[in-house]
């Protein structure tokens, strides 16, 4: 079945533009009569796909590539599970993390069912909690699965589920290694195109917004109610408790192991629960993003975009409307070489804008390249912005076409935080490269620890069209040397 992203258009400043001229998604059947709400999506040989369900199965899918749909076949290859977030395949086995434990399954009689299950590790404690869910990753470069923890119950201090809110490394041969501290309630977790780890922590309890934050080893995340458990191992310490009703850029001159975040996602305006995470690394496969990050959206059924760059360090970067109109909340992403984009949904316990209880679709890029902004790079008197197609140098060289405002969160123990400490950053040049695939902005009144919007609808391409997403957030951590 095929249809089009974002309804039938989107509206942009100047016209119209359609979403279904660069990129077509199609609903691929799941098992009569199963209730396949997806948690992880994992690539196996032979064009087979994987699929986990939140209910615990895990089913095999032939002809999820091919061009009649209708035509795909099935099988179980597992039940029984609990819950698994994160699933890959590797040398004959299919690993997965689900909420007790890494576990590793095989089929060994080549039937496509599995046959055996090995507990790879299991570091952390469970008490039956909802709120209990464990997200990992596909292998490292040094075969390590990342694993990020909900606390228990969205956040309460009164659990007895060790570990709840950290994050671990598990190696191959099942050592677990204590890794970050400090995560409130991730929605997935996976890496960027340089290899490093992210994960989403949706907003809540110390974390104004929901954002994409970058794991790094031995880093403090930003929630302390986990903290607790720094006893309980002699990898990581207990940084400390932030002041509630501060800032994150305050708190980072007194916390050295505070790791902000990387991309702040508005709030309402670039979704409001962030999930899965994986690199567009297709080499042009799925049109102009190579490179970037490509975020899932459970509550408004989309994909984001994000550009990430590290400044003295520390990563920041900007995140963009992407892609829109599934069926359900998505969860799990999954992007083949050939450009295949899989995504899985659920809203059982959630509501979504995708209004289906679940779905698994896929998505391709239909080889027309969209003018937009491509990059949001920080200088030291503003932005270079580069586009995927030339712009008209009049517009883009006029300052007014540039419309900006800023604003942090504030950190504190109490739920979420309004937008506050706004400022009114103005563009007061734009100088346009002679390709004119850049604009370089001169802005005043940046700030550091805000975030930045950016409302290019002023601008147009050389062919006088309008940009497919004119708005963009970039969240400012560090200043160029």
């Amino acid at each position: 079945m095929k249809r089009g992203l974002l309804g039938a258009f989107a509206v942009m400043s100047g016209g119209f533009v359609s979403a279904e001229e660069y990129y077509q998604t199609e609903v691929i059947p799941t098992p009569e009569g199963e209730f396949l709400e997806l948690g992880s999506i994992a690539l196996l040989p032979e064009r087979r796909v994987a699929v986990s369900s939140r209910r615990g199965d895990i089913w095999i899918c032939e002809g999820a590539y091919e061009e009649d749909l209708s035509k795909v076949k099935w099988t179980k290859f597992a039940e029984g599970l609990h819950e698994p977030f994160g699933m890959f395949w590797r040398d004959g086995w299919l690993w997965l993390t689900q909420r007790p434990e890494v576990t590793k399954i095989r089929d060994l009689d080549g039937d496509w069912r599995a046959d055996e299950f090995v507990t790879v590790a299991a570091p952390w404690g469970i008490n039956g909690n909802y709120h209990e869910y464990a997200f990992g990753t596909d292998p490292d470069k040094y075969g390590n699965v990342w694993v990020a923890l909900c606390l228990t119950g969205s956040g309460a201090a009164a659990d007895d589920s060790p570990f709840r809110g950290w994050g671990f490394r598990i190696t191959p041969d099942g050592e677990a290694i204590p890794t970050v501290n400090g995560i409130r309630s991730p929605g997935g977790i996976g890496f960027n195109a340089a290899g490093d780890t992210f994960y989403c922590d949706n907003q809540g309890l110390w974390n104004g917004s929901s954002s994409l934050k970058h794991m790094k080893i031995g880093g403090f995340m930003g929630n302390p109610v986990g903290n607790k458990y720094a006893s309980l191992q002699n990898v990581l310490k207990d940084p400390g408790t932030p002041e509630s009703g501060s800032r994150i850029e305050s708190e980072r001159k007194k916390i050295k192991e505070l790791v902000p975040p990387a991309v702040v996602f508005p709030h309402g305006l670039i979704g409001q629960s962030p999930t899965g995470v994986i690199p567009e690394q297709t080499g042009g496969q799925f049109g102009p993003f190579s490179g970037q990050t490509l975020v899932g959206e459970q509550t408004h059924s989309q994909v984001q975009r994000v550009f990430l760059e590290k400044v003295n360090g520390v990563y920041q970067g900007a995140v963009w409307h992407f892609l829109e109109g599934y069926r359900s909340g998505i969860v799990p992403l999954r992007l083949s070489e050939d450009g295949t984009l899989f995504v899985g949904g659920t809203n059982r316990g959630w509501a979504a804008r995708g209004g289906k209880p679940f779905t698994f679709e896929r998505t391709r890029w239909k080889g027309k390249v969209p003018f937009e902004m491509k990059e949001m790079k920080l200088t030291k008197d503003g932005w270079e912005l580069t586009f995927t197609k030339p712009v008209d140098a009049a517009t883009a060289g006029n300052p007014s076409s540039y419309q900006m405002a800023a604003w942090t969160y504030i950190y504190q123990k109490s739920y979420g935080s309004p937008q506050v400490d706004q400022a009114e950053p103005k563009v007061v040049k734009a100088e346009v490269a002679a390709d004119k695939l850049s604009v370089k902005l001169t802005v005043e009144g940046r700030v550091k620890g805000h975030v930045h919007e950016l409302d290019a609808s002023g601008i147009k391409g050389a062919e006088g069209s309008a940009l497919w997403h004119p708005k963009c957030y970039y969240t400012i951590n560090e200043w160029i040397p």
